[in-house]
């Protein structure tokens, strides 16, 4: 079996930092792709960032140089720092990652159980 567990949500004023972190264990062969969602009250879950196994990122538009993600591949770990914090970014953050059991598997996606941030104004 595959888990992902999350830490480092927490309550937070405007303009403040917050860094969350997501590691995965278990039965592993090989990780692609890793990366955080997340989903606001009554929203639909969106990519806040991804990052591949050779270090290439991408953001949403509404974090980019705000959020940086990044990845210890030897912790199978990604993390997420998160800069200038607004209050629009509240929600409950995912980890994600394509993670392949066997050489011979495709990968396949694995969510984390999520971590609330909440940004107060």
């Amino acid at each position: 079996q595959v888990q992902l567990v999350e830490s480092g949500g927490g309550l937070v004023q405007a303009g403040g930092s917050l860094r969350l972190s997501c590691a995965a264990s278990g039965s592993i062969f090989s990780i692609n792709d890793m990366g955080w969602y997340r989903q606001a009250p009554g929203k639909q879950r969106e990519l806040v960032a991804v990052i591949t196994s050779g270090g290439n990122t991408n953001y949403a538009d509404s974090v980019k140089g705000r959020f940086t993600i990044s990845r210890d591949n030897a912790k199978k770990s990604v993390y997420l720092q998160m800069n200038s914090l607004k209050p629009e970014d509240t929600a409950v953050y995912y980890c994600n990652a394509e993670i392949r059991q066997r050489s011979y598997n495709i990968g396949r996606p694995y969510w984390g159980q999520g971590t609330q941030v909440t940004v107060s104004s």
